[in-house]
């Protein structure tokens, strides 16, 4: 995105476009479709998950995220991409927060980021959420827990509250409010 491209974009389209952490799988496993999307979605090469309405979506990370929406302004853009704004994205739209603090919350919840995928394990799974519940969960199940286990779950269990204090994010399948 060019300066010019940014400078015509609201600081909401702005944020949520850099931001992208629900995009890539940061906060959520999936994101919820309505019916008539199912075959536009499938062809931008979407993987379409479930059949039933309460269970229609597409695993995250989105391909369609590539260090930023590929889509945002696109007629395509699903409904729940359109309609969803995290806490932080609602602050940003009230002005209660300026754009510039909340790109800087959107870089701490980054690097916190960045530094929990160093210490994770490898996994099949390629949905960072799942992958940090799942060494979490395993963590707070095992007997034997040496000072990097401690400082894993203490760094893992910091993000997740992070997650909920500035994203409003509080479980693995957020229940999107259309507003």
């Amino acid at each position: 995105m060019t300066d010019t491209d940014e400078a015509e974009l609201s600081p909401a389209d702005v944020l949520c476009i850099s931001c992208g952490l629900c995009c890539s799988g940061h906060l959520f496993l999936w994101a919820k479709l309505k019916s008539v999307e199912v075959e536009t979605v499938r062809g931008l090469g979407l993987n379409v998950l479930g059949v039933e309405p309460e269970n229609r979506g597409f695993g995250l990370p989105c391909p369609l995220w590539r260090g930023q929406c590929t889509i945002h302004t696109s007629p395509d853009y699903p409904h729940v991409c359109r309609t969803y704004k995290c806490k932080l994205l609602k602050q940003v739209i009230d002005e209660v927060i300026p754009l510039p603090n909340a790109l800087a919350v959107v870089e701490r919840a980054k690097g916190m980021i960045n530094e929990l995928k160093a210490l994770l394990p490898d996994s099949a799974g390629n949905n960072f959420r799942e992958r940090l519940v799942t060494h979490l969960d395993y963590l707070h199940e095992s007997a034997l827990l040496g000072n990097a286990d401690l400082e894993f779950q203490r760094k893992g269990g910091e993000l997740l509250a992070f997650y909920k204090n500035h994203f409003g994010v509080k479980d693995l399948v957020d229940k999107f409010e259309e507003k």
